[in-house]
């Protein structure tokens, strides 16, 4: 018996490993590819994204809806794991033929298409992914840094392959797919685990999701606070990882050699991360998700004010390294914040609007104001406003959202 849970831990952790590692090659290296392979100019580059983000925010609450109503079942996972099969095929057959009939169309199509696999998919992965591992007793956390070591894979091995031959990367997606897609097959979660009431009181019932039930959400207090909140630390950690690269490398006297140092100390940040996430859920346990989402939150706040004033490079370094902190707390408190606070048989619905859609919706608005901020003051004073910003959101969403304590006692208190 001891030997089965350990083979499905691995088998977990594979899947985690080999989708991130796609999801790590895909935006390491995609924008290198549309410049230096299909030749854009960054107005149509920046197209293919814009048309990721905008097929994300159409998908999720789709997504999301959908997974809820399937739970355990692997139907949705699988049409992602099939469309991630076709990323080598589509970008060596199809995208520049189609960029080539005309460049807006293929950046769209190609947005769209690669949106299906990564930035809606994943929100598939990671709810599928959470009510599993909690179906099955194992801490979310030390399942999820498999994704980190992905990453650091990604970042080491991703180089070599690009320079070599550019479309390697994308094969490579679609072999790590194949692999994926056995051992998706392979996973077997038993129903009875599912019955397990979850730390919030409810349980996993095999009664459908109703669309009262997905109003329910709304007019929680707490889903609006988490929003705010993930606004104030995931939409402003990806906003401000944005142009940092840039910001560090213009430290140095040659920057293609900042580029490189940046690249290590990324590659580090990564390990790092992975080594944090197995601490993460214990921590977490201890101080309770809200507390963990808020004090994610800070690490951001002083990541970017340092950024801003202690410009050493080795400090900066440092500031990029904080990220391996902050990343793991922020993760794992989400999941357990939605699974301690909300019907759990809605934690996709929840986690894709919650933190995906909120999250993307954030970024749309933000990268364009700091876009325009940082030709205007420059990063420095940027990153000042940017450090508020952060502090407003988090904090009026911490005073909005309640404690998952606070629905563990008043359930207590309904059924004394």
């Amino acid at each position: 018996m001891n030997n089965l849970k350990q083979l499905k831990f691995w088998n977990f952790g594979g899947i985690y490993y080999f989708y991130f590692m796609i999801w790590a090659l895909i935006f390491a290296f995609l924008p290198f590819w549309l410049d230096k392979t299909a030749n854009l100019d960054t107005s149509v580059s920046g197209l293919v994204f814009s048309a990721m983000a905008v097929t994300a925010l159409i998908l999720e609450p789709i997504y999301g809806i959908v997974q809820d109503k399937l739970g355990l079942k692997k139907y949705l996972f699988g049409f992602v794991v099939l469309c991630l099969l076709f990323i080598g095929p589509f970008v060596q057959f199809a995208f520049i033929p189609l960029l080539k009939m005309n460049a807006i169309f293929g950046a769209v199509v190609g947005g769209a298409f690669l949106s299906l696999c990564l930035n809606g998919g994943v929100g598939v992965v990671e709810a599928y992914m959470e009510r599993s591992t909690r179906a099955s007793n194992y801490e979310y956390g030390h399942v999820r840094l498999f994704g980190s070591l992905a990453g650091g894979t990604a970042a080491f091995v991703g180089g070599i392959m690009f320079v070599r031959n550019p479309y390697s990367i994308f094969w490579a997606c679609t072999v790590s797919a194949i692999i994926l897609g056995v051992l998706l097959w392979a996973l077997r979660v038993k129903k009875e685990y599912v019955d397990e009431p979850s730390t919030s009181g409810k349980t996993e019932e095999e009664s459908p999701v109703t669309k009262e039930n997905i109003f329910k959400v709304f007019r929680n207090r707490s889903f609006w606070g988490f929003c705010l909140i993930m606004i104030g630390i995931a939409t402003m950690f990806d906003v401000f990882d944005q142009q940092f690269p840039n910001y560090f490398a213009s430290f140095f006297n040659d920057t293609s050699r900042g580029e490189l140092v940046f690249s290590r100390i990324a590659s580090v940040q990564v390990f790092l991360e992975a080594g944090f996430m197995v601490l993460a859920p214990w921590f977490i346990n201890k101080i309770g998700a809200k507390n963990g989402l808020i004090i994610a939150g800070i690490v951001l706040f002083i990541r970017v004010l340092g950024s801003a004033f202690l410009t050493e490079i080795w400090m900066l370094a440092f500031w990029r390294l904080l990220a391996a902190i902050e990343m793991p707390l922020m993760l794992v408190a989400i999941m357990k914040y939605i699974t301690g606070v909300f019907d759990v048989r809605l934690s996709a619905t929840v986690y894709m609007l919650g933190f995906n859609f909120a999250k993307q919706v954030g970024i749309t608005i933000f990268s364009s104001v700091m876009g325009f901020l940082y030709g205007a003051v420059g990063f420095q004073n940027s990153y000042v406003i940017l450090s508020f910003i952060i502090v407003a959101f988090v904090l009026v969403g911490a005073l909005i959202m309640r404690s998952e304590k606070h629905y563990v006692t008043d359930l207590a208190q309904k059924t004394a």
